[in-house]
């Protein structure tokens, strides 16, 4: 997974530097993707990527952090995916997402919590997709590219969850 990062940190900044997708503001090294794919917490949250089997090109990623920090919370996660622009429409999401709830089987996940920006089309039918339902909305709550942003808050049950 290590050796993902550089591709990784190319979608993702794609997005620091040219939506509101991700309310980061300043492009992220490589060395700092790292910390992140690997410092969540001891849980060893998994990530999972995509890549072009022809090219061998890194098309997304998904993955799972943790949501809040009380222990209270340690059955909800919180997933994020992000794919190349070009890839958008192309089912990758979709496959990622699948292949990131299947890893989230062996964590003991019951819930599963997504933050999107708004407006997002897409971001908001993957996650309907997926059976997550919107739960909360805050206006505003962003300021990037000199405008305010709101947010959407997606929530669902990981399908085969086996907690109560």
């Amino acid at each position: 997974m290590a050796t993902d990062a550089p591709a990784i940190v190319d979608i993702y900044n794609h997005f620091v530097r040219s939506s509101v997708v991700s309310f980061e503001e300043q492009v992220v090294t490589a060395d700092t993707m790292l910390q992140r794919m690997g410092l969540h917490d001891e849980r060893s949250w998994p990530w999972v990527v995509a890549n072009n089997t022809a090219t061998n090109e890194l098309l997304g990623y998904a993955y799972a952090s943790t949501w809040r920090a009380r222990s209270a919370y340690r059955h909800t996660a919180e997933i994020s995916v992000y794919t190349r622009p070009e890839s958008a429409g192309a089912g990758i999401g979709t496959k990622l997402y699948a292949a990131l709830f299947n890893a989230l089987q062996n964590h003991s996940i019951r819930m599963l919590v997504a933050t999107v920006a708004l407006p997002n089309d897409a971001s908001i039918a993957l996650h309907e997709k997926f059976g997550l339902e919107k739960v909360a909305h805050y206006p505003q709550v962003g300021f990037k590219f000199d405008r305010w942003v709101d947010i959407g808050v997606w929530q669902g049950r990981l399908p085969t969850a086996r907690l109560p």
